[in-house]
């Protein structure tokens, strides 16, 4: 009887298979990013800094246990984006001269309760960071959305008064035409100038 010979598998082409598949691996498969808060750092100048009234900054502080220390009483992470924009809208005095003004004026457009203890102006109106070096950076995170979102708020809502859309709203319209739409860019400045964006991040230190 005549002996059967095994058939043998053509392994010629496995390597170019395993290579294959691993570009494939390598091209679908989503890698995990650290998240981030986009933040434009200020420029380095020998100018010394403008002498800013205690009244017109809103202390947060986090201390090694992540907890949240607002003008150094206790709060809940949920409740600062109300007491900012308490404080960012209060239009308690007078603010820096506007673009294009010679002098400063009061807020016609805050809607704060014009406290003359709290901030004079959304323009001068400061909001000091500092966080402890045993900080987690997704508390520290969470506290700037927090912030962000605050002034979000405000900016959206003159916008909806002033423009008839949300300030969300009006950007997106502005990139959508590739920034080169004067009128747009004019608004977007405007409430841009209306409402901001002051956070100072102290450097990390022992906060108790």
């Amino acid at each position: 009887m005549a002996r059967r010979e095994n058939p043998e598998i053509n392994a010629g082409s496995m390597a170019d298979i395993a290579f294959l598949l691993l570009i494939f691996f390598l091209v679908t498969t989503t890698m995990d990013v650290d998240s981030g808060i986009p933040k434009k750092l200020a420029e380095k100048t020998d100018v010394p800094p403008p002498i800013v009234k205690e009244k017109n900054i809103f202390q947060v502080s986090i201390n090694r246990n992540n907890q949240l220390l607002v003008e150094d009483e206790p709060m809940e992470l949920k409740n600062l984006k109300d007491a900012a924009m308490k404080f960012i809208d209060n239009g308690g005095g007078i603010g820096n001269p506007m673009p294009g003004k010679e002098a400063g004026a009061a807020c016609d457009y805050c809607k704060g309760d014009k406290d003359p203890e709290s901030s004079d102006h959304p323009n001068k109106a400061v909001i000091s960071v500092e966080s402890d070096r045993g900080t987690e950076y997704g508390t520290y995170v969470a506290v700037q959305n927090e912030l962000l979102r605050a002034y979000t708020e405000l900016r959206n809502r003159l916008c909806q008064e002033k423009y008839g859309m949300s300030f969300t709203e009006l950007e997106q319209a502005f990139n959508d035409g590739a920034r080169k739409d004067e009128s747009l860019r004019n608004k977007v400045e405007d409430i841009k100038s209306s409402y901001p964006q002051i956070i100072s991040d102290t450097d990390p230190t022992n906060v108790q």
